[in-house]
C-alpha cells in the first residue's frame, strides 16, 4: 500500500502527546533486488545459487543460530549440502572485537579529524584484512548512526562527525576499504539512533525506568533526507553489502519493522541492493519484519540466549502457509548471496579461527550450552604492518586548538612534567575492563561493542619518557604524577617544569555499560576524574602548560582555554594502540599537525540545542524524542542562533600558515534533471517450495540444545511453531499490498545506486589557490561550504574538502565539483529533489567560520 506523503504529512510530522504520536506511514511491498549497476554480476550469480536451494537452506541464510552458539557474535546457519558453513558477523567498527592478536584502531571520530579520504580507505582496508583473516564474513561497521545530533551521545565516537558530507565521504571510503579486502561491510545504525538512553526498553528497565517500548526518534521528511539519510546514500554508492537497522523507533515504528524507512527510503528510493540485518535484539516480529524489509535476523533468538526465534522454523512455516510470499524469502536470500559474491567471499573465505566468548585455546563450540569441546582459539596474528596506518591516523587526526609558540617542543626542555591519569596505564591492563568499560589510565577508545582488544597500548607517559631520555637529542629530566587527586604533588612538579604536559579525558560508550553513572551517554560535558582541577593546578604553578585531551567529542573548556599560562591545547580524540607514539610525533614536530576539529567546541551544552532525553515522557510507552532542532545540529545550530564557539567546526592550527586566493567558478554541462518514471519487473520466484514433510528435522543432524534451526518438528504447522495462531495464514499479519509481487511504480527520486542518477551529475567546478606562507611543510584542509539561500536553509553547509600536503612557499590549485544533490533541497510535495530559485553562494576557507573566499553561483535551470 503506497500512501502519498501529502496524505500523511500532518501525522508524520506530529509532535508526541498523550493522544497523538508521530506516525510512520506504511509502504509495501518490499522492493526486490534487480541487480542494476555494479551489482549485475553478483546478482546473476546469487540468483543461480539461490535457485538451487531448498526453503530450509534459504531460511538458514536469513536466521542467526542463536546467541553464543557459534564462535562469532552472530552466525547464520550454513548449507552443509553445498559445503557452506555459517556466516560470521563480528564487531567492531574499529577492529576485530573479542579476539586476540588483532589491532586496536583509532575511532571513527579520529578518521573524521584527519579530513583525509585516503586514510579512511587505508584504515578500512586494514580492518577488513584483519576481519578476513580471522574468518569474518561481515564486519559490523562503519557507523553513520549516530550522526552526532548530541555531542554527549554515548556512541558518537564510533561514527565520524555531525555533518552529513564529512561523515558520508569517510563512511564511503571506509566501506570501500573493508570490501576491497574481501569482507562485507555493514553500514549502521539505520537510522536516527542518536542516544543510548531508552534505545532498548529492557536495558532501560535495568536502569530503573518503567517503560515497555524503546525510544521513538520523531523526525520530518525533509530533515531525514537532507541530514540523516545523506551518509547512507554515500554508503550505497560505495557498494555497501549490508545495512544494520537500529534499536530505536522512528516515528513510533521500530527501525527493523519500519516499512517506510526500509522499503521506501532504503530499498525503493535509494536502490539498495544488499541485505538489511537487525541489530542484536532489534528484531520484533516474524511476518511483520520480513514484509517490512528485514533480510537477516541477528543473532536469531527473540531474546539473547533464549531458544525461540521469530524466524528459523517460524519463517519456514510462514512461507509454507503463504503468509510470506515465496518471492520475499527468495529476495532475502538473493540479497545476502549477492553481497557475498560482490566482495569475493567465495574466493578467500576461511572458517572463524577465534572465539568471542573465551580466550582459552580449548572450549565448547556451542558456548552457551557447553556442547562439543574443541580447539576454539588458533591464535592467528592478523596485525601485519597495520600499526603504521594506526600511528599515522593518530598523529594526522590531532587538532592543535591553541598554540602560543609552545609547540613543537625542541628537546631543549630541561624538565618535562607529565601530569594526569590520562597519561598513564590502566592498572588492570589495557584490556582490563570488559569492552573497555571503565576510564582508568589513558583513553584510546570508548566502551561497548564498538571496541576491540588492544594488542598493546603505548601510553603518552611511556612515549614521552622514551623521547626525552632515549632520543638522540634527549638531555632533559622527565617526571610524572598520574593520580588526579595528588594535586599537591602535581603543583610541586609543575613548579619545577619548563613545560607541563597535562592529560585529561572524558569517556562514553554503549548503553549496556554504566561507567560512574554515565549510562552510555555522558551525564555532562565536563572533564572526568577531577580534570579541571588538574589543569588549574598546573596553570597556577607553571607558565608553560600544554593540555592534551582524549575525548569522544567536545567538552566544556571555556573556564581555562584562554588562560595565558596554558600555551597550547591539543585534542587527540581516541587514537588507538599507537596513542603515545602518535602524540610525540606531533609534540616534537616530526609531524606538523593538520587535523581539523570534526565538531564544534561550544561555551555551554545549551549552545548545541536540545538535550538528550533522559526521563520518560510518555508513561510506560515509548519515550518520545522529537528532533525539534531539525537540520540545525552542531555548527549549523551555532550559525543559526549566532552563538560564538570557542573553536568552530573545521578549525585547526598548524606549525605553518596558509593563505587562500583566486576563487573560480566554472559551470559544467550537467544534464537536465527528470523524475524517475516507469515500473519495476515483477518479483522473481526462484525454485519450488515443496511440502511441509520436506522440511522435517533431518535424522542425520545431531540436534544442539537451543540451536535455531529452519526445520519443522511436525507436518502440523501450528504444532511445529508452538504458537496456536502462527501455523495458519492470517490477514492480521499482512498489511495491504505487502504480498503483491506484481510490477511496482518507481519513485520519482529513485535510482539503482543511491537515488536518481541525475542527482550526481556535476554542475560546477570550483577552484582556489592555497599557498603555504610559513617556513615548514604542512597539511592544509580546504573546505567548501554552500549557502542554498532559502529561509529554512542552514547559513552554510559543508559540501567538499580535501587534505593537501604543501611545501613552504608552494602554491597548489585545489579543484572540486558541486553536483545537483549538493545544490538541492528535498521537496515533500513532489517527493523529489529540487533546486530552489534562491541565490546560491559558495565559500572556501579552512574552517566553517574562516572562509575568506566567496562567490555567487550562476542560476541553474
Amino acid at each position: 500500500m503506497k500512501l502519498g506523503w501529502l496524505e500523511l504529512a500532518a501525522l508524520t510530522a506530529s509532535v508526541a502527546s498523550a493522544k497523538e504520536l508521530a506516525y510512520s506511514p506504511p509502504y509495501y511491498p518490499s522492493p526486490w533486488m534487480d541487480g542494476q549497476g555494479d551489482w549485475a554480476d553478483a546478482h546473476e550469480r546469487a540468483v543461480e545459487f539461490v535457485s538451487g536451494l531448498t526453503l530450509a537452506e534459504k531460511v538458514n541464510l536469513t536466521t542467526g543460530s542463536g546467541w553464543e552458539q557459534e564462535r562469532c557474535v552472530g552466525e547464520t546457519g550454513g548449507i552443509p549440502r553445498l559445503g557452506m558453513w555459517g556466516w560470521c558477523m563480528q564487531d567492531s567498527p574499529l577492529g576485530v572485537r573479542d579476539s586476540d592478536y588483532n589491532s586496536g584502531f583509532p575511532a571513527g571520530v579520529n578518521v573524521a579529524a584527519t579530513w583525509d579520504k585516503t586514510l579512511a580507505y587505508l584504515r578500512g582496508k586494514a580492518m577488513g584484512e584483519e576481519h578476513r583473516d580471522k574468518g569474518v564474513d561481515v564486519q559490523l561497521g562503519p557507523v553513520a548512526g549516530p550522526l552526532g545530533k548530541n555531542p554527549d551521545g554515548g556512541r558518537v565516537w564510533e561514527g565520524f562527525a555531525p555533518d552529513p558530507v564529512l561523515t558520508g565521504q569517510m563512511f564511503a571510503e571506509t566501506i570501500k576499504g573493508i570490501q576491497d579486502a574481501g569482507v562485507i561491510a555493514c553500514a549502521k545504525h539505520y537510522i536516527l539512533n542518536e542516544q543510548e538512553h531508552f534505545r532498548q526498553s529492557s536495558e532501560a528497565q535495568g536502569y530503573g525506568y518503567d517503560i515497555d517500548q524503546s525510544v521513538s526518534s520523531n523526525l520530518d521528511d525533509k530533515t531525514m533526507h537532507e541530514l540523516y539519510l545523506w551518509p547512507f546514500v554515500d554508503a550505497i554508492r560505495a557498494g555497501v553489502g549490508s545495512v544494520m537497522c537500529s534499536y530505536n523507533q522512528i516515528n513510533n515504528s521500530y527501525a527493523c519493522s519500519n516499512s517506510y524507512t526500509l522499503n521506501k527510503l532504503l530499498k525503493g528510493e535509494l536502490g539498495f541492493q544488499g541485505f538489511v540485518m537487525s541489530d542484536w535484539g532489534a528484531h520484533h516480529s516474524g511476518v511483520g519484519d520480513a514484509l517490512a524489509g528485514l533480510d537477516m535476523s541477528m543473532p536469531g533468538d527473540v531474546l539473547l540466549g533464549s531458544p525461540y526465534s521469530y524466524w528459523g522454523t517460524n519463517l519456514t512455516i510462514a512461507v509454507l502457509n503463504g503468509t510470506i510470499p515465496e518471492w520475499r524469502i527468495d529476495d532475502m536470500a538473493t540479497r545476502i548471496m549477492a553481497a557475498y559474491y560482490k566482495v569475493g567471499r567465495d574466493q578467500i573465505r576461511t572458517p572463524p579461527n577465534f572465539s568471542s566468548w573465551t580466550r582459552d585455546v580449548y572450549g565448547y563450540e556451542h558456548f552457551i550450552v557447553n556442547e562439543n569441546y574443541i580447539k576454539l582459539n588458533e591464535r592467528v596474528n592478523v596485525q601485519g604492518d597495520h600499526a603504521n596506518v594506526i600511528r599515522k591516523i593518530g598523529s594526522d587526526s590531532m587538532v592543535l586548538l591553541k598554540n602560543n609558540g609552545a609547540l613543537p617542543l625542541t628537546h631543549d626542555e630541561k624538565f618535562v612534567a607529565i601530569l594526569g591519569e590520562d597519561a598513564g596505564s590502566n592498572p588492570y591492563g589495557a584490556n582490563g575492563c570488559s569492552d573497555r568499560g571503565c576510564d582508568d589510565g589513558t583513553l584510546a577508545m570508548g566502551w561497548g561493542s564498538g571496541s576491540a582488544n588492544f594488542p598493546y597500548l603505548i601510553t603518552p607517559e611511556q612515549a614521552i619518557q622514551n623521547e626525552v631520555i632515549f632520543s638522540s637529542q634527549g638531555k632533559g629530566d622527565v617526571f610524572s604524577v598520574t593520580d588526579n587527586w595528588a594535586l599537591d604533588q602535581m603543583a610541586a612538579t609543575a613548579a619545577q617544569a619548563d613545560v607541563s604536559l597535562v592529560f585529561v579525558n572524558a569517556d562514553s560508550g554503549e548503553g549496556y555499560i554504566n561507567v560512574d553513572g554515565n549510562e552510555g551517554d555522558r551525564k555532562n560535558m565536563t572533564l572526568w576524574g577531577n580534570g579541571e582541577e588538574v589543569i588549574k593546578t598546573a596553570a597556577e604553578n607553571c607558565n608553560n602548560v600544554v593540555v592534551i585531551m582524549h575525548t569522544p567529542n567536545a567538552v566544556l573548556i571555556g573556564d581555562w582555554a584562554h588562560n595565558p599560562n596554558i600555551t597550547a591545547i591539543l585534542w587527540a580524540g581516541l587514537p588507538g594502540q599507537e596513542s603515545g607514539r602518535s602524540l610525540v610525533d606531533v609534540l616534537y614536530g616530526r609531524v606538523n599537525p593538520g587535523g581539523k576539529t570534526p565538531f564544534t567546541w561550544g561555551k555551554s551544552r545549551e549552545a548545541y540545542g536540545p538535550p538528550i532525553l533522559t526521563e520518560p515522557n510518555n508513561g510506560k510507552g515509548a519515550p518520545q524524542d522529537d528532533f525539534t532542532d531539525g537540520l540545525y545540529i552542531d555548527y549549523r545550530h551555532f550559525d543559526k542562533y549566532d552563538y560564538q564557539p570557542i573553536y568552530e567546526f573545521g578549525y585547526g592550527l598548524s606549525y605553518s600558515s596558509f593563505s587562500f586566493s583566486d576563487l573560480e567558478v566554472t559551470p559544467l554541462n550537467g544534464g537536465s534533471y527528470s523524475a524517475t518514471t516507469g515500473m519495476t519487473k515483477k518479483a522473481p520466484v526462484l525454485g519450488k517450495i515443496g511440502q511441509a514433510s520436506d522440511y522435517l528435522f533431518p535424522k542425520s543432524i545431531k540436534r544442539i540444545t537451543q540451536y535455531l534451526y529452519p526445520y519443522l518438528n511436525s507436518t502440523n504447522l501450528r504444532e511445529s511453531s508452538g504458537d496456536p495462531d502462527y501455523g495458519m495464514p492470517s490477514k492480521d499479519y499482512v498489511p495491504a499490498g505487502a504480498s503483491d509481487g506484481s510490477p511496482q511504480e518507481l519513485l520519482p527520486a529513485s535510482g539503482s545506486s543511491g537515488g536518481n542518477p541525475g542527482l550526481f551529475e556535476d554542475l560546477f567546478r570550483i577552484t582556489a589557490t592555497i599557498t603555504n606562507t610559513g617556513k615548514v611543510a604542512g597539511d592544509e584542509v580546504p573546505q567548501l561550504y554552500i549557502s542554498l539561500g532559502g529561509k529554512d536553509d542552514p547559513v552554510r553547509q559543508l559540501r567538499a574538502f580535501d587534505r593537501l600536503s604543501i611545501q613552504p612557499g608552494q602554491k597548489i590549485k585545489w579543484s572540486t565539483t558541486l553536483n545537483r544533490r549538493d545544490l538541492s533541497n528535498w521537496d515533500t510535495n513532489s517527493q523529489n529533489w529540487l533546486i530552489s530559485k534562491a541565490t546560491k553562494k559558495v565559500y572556501v576557507g579552512n574552517s566553517s567560520r574562516k572562509l575568506p573566499l566567496s562567490a555567487t553561483l550562476p542560476t541553474v535551470q
